[in-house]
């Protein structure tokens, strides 16, 4: 069965977030994706992948990905977050992360835990 996972990025951590799923675009292919307006937007043209995506972050994105997770419809997240600017929606950021936290869905909010959150993936199938 393919995972699930869900990619959101803040407007300063998409290009990031690009970067990261060209670099781990073969796992990715493997997975069922799903993702916040823009940010799923640019990965389905810039890295040719199918991608499901929700509203945008602040319009309830974040909340649509929350239901999916309480669903158990998610394997895992990866939230770039920037963590230096003030977002307005923060509230329904923090209650993303509640809610992976009581379904345990690991969630990455760095490339440096993302690329672990992968390499689980790949080691599933082994």
């Amino acid at each position: 069965m393919k995972k699930t996972v869900a990619l959101i990025a803040h407007d300063r951590k998409k290009e990031e977030m690009l970067t990261f799923v060209l670099k781990n675009k073969k796992v990715l292919s493997s997975c069922h994706i799903i993702a916040t307006a823009t940010t799923g937007k640019i990965i389905k043209e810039n890295a040719e992948l199918d991608v499901t995506t929700y509203l945008s972050g602040p319009l309830g994105g974040d909340q649509q990905i929350g239901a999916q997770i309480a669903c158990e419809k998610v394997d895992a997240v990866i939230f770039l977050r920037d963590p230096l600017t003030a977002q307005p929606h923060e509230p329904d950021i923090t209650a993303l992360l509640r809610i992976c936290d009581v379904h345990n869905i690991p969630v990455a909010t760095n490339t440096a835990t993302a690329n672990l959150v992968l390499c689980c993936f790949t080691s599933d199938k082994e």
